[in-house]
């Protein structure tokens, strides 16, 4: 069964065996931008944190870590939030041909499927330093409380920034056993940036979320999001600058933050709130904005190892 919000000719449609296809697509394995967004800011962090121990390079067994977990605790994230949204993805012609909602998949193998999820991002989990085990294990009463955010706040977005930014504490928890300055600003920033990016995500569903009666940040702020946004992306950059400047990061760091902020720039400039093709191709280009900031932070790490080495 194909669903409706599922990219045109994924790959899951595609190429996965049928039995499984369904739990594909309630795992969002079909849409891999939110294990990017999710993953991004644990590679920061990790990066960061090469840089301000003069490590040669970041860590390739945290990176890989946290590409695993990002996966296995998006897709759980995406059951659980499915499990308890079922009735009103049924009211929603964008959601109601997902599994739960449509019936492809019935609640107790979607608990189970949850269950093992869990179990893949506890593994990931305990193969962390103890401090960063602690760490993450305090994320999931957010994690947890999520989806049911919609229904009682204007600004359910600033939750999933919470979730979703954790990542930014946990690479410096690995490397440093600790959460200092660096860390807690990257994690702002961060915070700031999923804020932005969800509101321009939630301005397709706008109309639906009314009539069902969800809230979300596009509602609140309609034709001032534009403002909205162009403030948090300006404290994003604010809190990156800030978290650079702690952590000592050299010239290749500015150099992709300025990048980053001048991709973040560019969203603000071509969003058309009424355009929701155009708000999902600024939401997804988000991984590109994020990937920026990344690379520079790496070789900054690099090079100024590298240069240290060089020195007499």
């Amino acid at each position: 069964m194909t669903v409706a919000d599922a990219p045109a000719g994924n790959w899951v449609d595609r190429y996965a065996p049928a039995p499984i296809r369904p739990y594909l697509h309630l795992a969002r394995m079909d849409r891999p931008i939110g294990s990017w967004l999710l993953l991004l800011p644990c590679w920061w962090s990790t990066a960061l944190a090469a840089g301000a121990a003069r490590a040669p390079y970041p860590d390739p067994r945290l990176l890989i870590l946290f590409a695993i977990g990002a996966v296995a605790m998006r897709g759980a994230g995406c059951t659980w939030n499915d499990i308890l949204d079922r009735k009103i993805d049924r009211m929603v012609a964008r959601t109601r041909s997902r599994p739960i909602a449509s019936g492809a998949i019935s609640l107790p193998a979607a608990f189970a499927f949850l269950a093992l999820q869990l179990l893949i991002g506890l593994a990931v989990l305990l193969s962390l330093p103890r401090f960063a085990v602690i760490t993450g294990l305090a994320s999931m009463g957010v994690v947890a409380i999520y989806p049911l955010m919609k229904r009682i706040t204007s600004v359910p977005q600033a939750v999933l920034g919470i979730a979703f930014s954790w990542g930014a504490l946990m690479g410096w928890a690995c490397v440093f056993q600790s959460i200092d300055d660096p860390a807690l600003l990257l994690f702002a920033g961060a915070v700031c940036w999923v804020f932005a990016y969800d509101t321009i995500y939630a301005h397709q569903d706008r109309e639906d979320d009314a009539i069902v009666g969800v809230r979300s940040t596009a509602l609140l702020f309609g034709q001032a999001s534009w403002l909205a946004l162009a403030l948090c992306y300006t404290a994003t950059t604010v809190f990156f600058g800030l978290a650079l400047m702690g952590a000592g990061a050299g010239v290749i760091a500015w150099i992709g933050l300025g990048a980053f902020a001048y991709h973040l720039y560019g969203q603000v400039r071509r969003l058309d709130i009424d355009d929701g093709a155009l708000c999902l191709a600024i939401f997804k280009s988000n991984r590109d904005a994020g990937l920026i900031l990344f690379a520079g932070l790496s070789l900054d790490v690099i090079t100024q190892h590298l240069g240290a080495l060089w020195l007499p």
